[in-house]
């Protein structure tokens, strides 16, 4: 079994909690603690991809307002 998925060139963990009955798993090799879970394997993925994408847009808009005029210092 691969405990590892990809999407968009971003890794996740899958695990699968016995005591809760689901799978859960979090993006690897990024400082942010983004996590996902689904009751099967299609929620899971499901789950991840939405986790990416908005992952995703949020780099984008973070880096859309630290290359703002407003952002700039001028000494």
């Amino acid at each position: 079994m691969n405990n590892t998925i990809m999407y968009k060139g971003y890794i996740g963990s899958v695990e699968f909690s016995e005591e809760d009955c689901i799978f859960f798993g979090k993006v690897l090799g990024i400082r942010s603690l983004i996590s996902y879970e689904g009751e099967n394997a299609k929620e899971l993925l499901d789950d991840f991809h939405g986790a990416v994408d908005d992952y995703l847009d949020i780099c984008k808009s973070e880096e859309t307002l630290n290359n703002s005029a407003a952002a700039k210092i001028n000494i």
